[in-house]
């Protein structure tokens, strides 16, 4: 038999990281079987479905690289692909259990329902419904039909046991009387989620369900199901539970939680998907956890996932994002960052070929500090940003106007400097060392006054990067310019002058 799973969203919102692990499970599963992997939409929730959510669900899906063989934009054989396009085959089945006396109408009325809930509050019970309208006569359901009264189907409940092999949790066992008659189908004709699903995975044929721990209350039900329409039922595997560094639940309040979130923030597929994939499972410890996509269908085995929860580790993340960044050409680390500076001003949109060529030599300096891209923004503050005024926040850049010495350095640079045509990194180290001999200062004497004095920073990339990209930005058509290592060291000196002037010590 084929493997055929399915990874089954709801559009009400953007999609939770633990949702894309079910799904990256799902995937790697049906391509080890070289099985189908469907894409099915649930939209039954009518107040918070949006077609907006499920164009970015399916656009993120992608971006982390999944495809999928059957869908609501591939069509396939076992369509409509979203719920609310599947009504009709659900009344079908539903009427086909009423008639096989597998469900009856219930005509109990919602404040009749919470009259019942109150009672089981007030005797702290769990809640189940008294089954008042399974006793129902045929005559007394027909005269309350045709009386119009509204009505829902409920599902009628068989007394026993409800047993199943859970390929992560292993034998699991339900008493069937805790469950009580549940409702199939509301009153406005529309399924209920257990209902519809059952349905849903029947006709697509769907041999194995990949899901998260939350649904296993739901599992005693469908398999109830599954068994009054004489079917069998798919292999359930149900994944542990993903929580924050904190052993709480992942929330908000642990920052991002949403696959767009960290997209937009600048994580790479590649990482997200290697992460994800090692939350609940791990690889032979002799193969490490920087793993690509081949290696990981190589090496997933959803009968080694693991039943404890898993702990979503940001840092982890972090470091992964960082490897998957300098593995990268440098070409296509331009085109990943290029739309956050362009958004933060920085440089024009498109880009032309000088400033793509440039950015290059940009991503090159700051690379090694990048976890995610949108850092970029701020990690080329120093390149892009030449603020004297905010400079006086550092103790080191007060130390080098008090120091006589270092703003000796810096005149004499700026003469070494002078009548140089182009400052390259080489013509800048010989004025260096000529500025060296001519004031016996070297090391962090010589050049820390001269990394203040470029960056109006203590700290940032290295010189030898940053005299390129100074001389070759200061020509560039930025929309705010650039000042060269000349206008850098001018501007300092005459600033670390007034600024002197101005100080109550002298």
């Amino acid at each position: 038999m084929s493997v055929r799973v399915r990874f089954a969203p709801s559009p009400t919102g953007h999609l939770h990281v633990g949702n894309v692990r079910t799904a990256l499970y799902n995937w790697l599963f049906a391509r080890q079987h070289r099985g189908a992997f469907i894409l099915r939409i649930e939209d039954t929730d009518l107040e918070r479905s949006r077609r907006e959510y499920e164009a970015q669900i399916l656009d993120d899906l992608r971006w982390l690289g999944l495809d999928w063989d059957e869908g609501p934009d591939v069509g396939g054989d076992f369509g409509p692909y979203r719920q609310s396009e599947r009504l009709a085959l659900y009344r079908d089945y539903a009427n086909r259990l009423l008639e096989a006396g597998w469900a009856y109408r219930c005509f109990c009325t919602e404040e009749e329902l919470e009259r019942e809930r109150a009672q089981a509050r007030a005797e702290d019970r769990p809640y189940r419904y008294s089954g008042r309208c399974r006793q129902l006569s045929a005559a007394e359901v027909r005269e309350r039909v045709k009386a119009g009264l509204p009505h829902t189907l409920r599902f009628r409940v068989r007394p026993g046991p409800i047993v199943w092999e859970d390929v992560v949790r292993g034998s699991i066992r339900w008493e069937a009387e805790v469950i009580g008659d549940f409702v199939i189908l509301k009153s406005d004709g529309w399924p209920v989620y257990n209902f519809a699903v059952v349905v849903d995975d029947l006709l697509m044929r769907i041999t194995h369900v990949i899901r998260g721990d939350g649904h296993l209350p739901n599992t005693p039900r469908q398999l109830l199901l599954y068994e009054a329409l004489g079917a069998t039922p798919p292999v359930f595997a149900h994944l542990s539970t993903i929580l924050g560094a904190d052993g709480t639940k992942l929330s908000k309040r642990h920052g991002a939680t949403a696959l767009r979130e960290f997209r937009e923030q600048g994580y790479v597929p590649e990482a997200l998907f290697n992460f994800l994939a090692l939350l609940g499972w791990a690889p032979p410890q002799e193969v490490g956890e920087l793993l690509s996509r081949e290696q990981l269908l190589e090496l997933f085995a959803l009968e080694k996932v693991s039943k404890a929860p898993a702990i979503f580790d940001l840092q982890k993340l972090k470091w992964m994002n960082r490897a998957y960044l300098r593995a990268k050409p440098l070409e296509d680390l331009v085109t990943a960052v290029a739309p956050y500076l362009q958004q933060a001003g920085r440089v024009p949109t498109p880009l032309d070929e000088a400033t793509r060529a440039w950015l290059q030599r940009v991503v090159e300096a700051v690379l090694t500090h990048l976890e995610h891209l949108s850092q970029i923004v701020e990690e080329t503050r120093i390149i892009f940003e030449y603020d004297l005024s905010a400079a006086l926040t550092y103790p080191e850049v007060r130390e080098v106007l008090e120091d006589e010495g270092a703003l000796d350095v810096l005149r004499r640079m700026e003469q070494e400097l002078a009548d140089v045509p182009t400052i390259t990194t080489e013509a800048f180290r010989e004025a260096a060392a000529r500025v060296r001999e001519q004031t016996g200062r070297k090391g962090r004497a010589l050049f820390h006054p001269i990394r203040i004095a470029l960056t109006g920073r203590p700290s940032g990339p290295e010189l030898d990067k940053l005299i390129p990209i100074y001389e070759i930005g200061a020509t560039l058509p930025l929309p705010r310019p650039i000042p060269s290592v000349r206008e850098r060291l001018r501007q300092f000196l005459e600033w670390a002058e007034r600024v002197r002037a101005e100080s109550p010590s002298r």
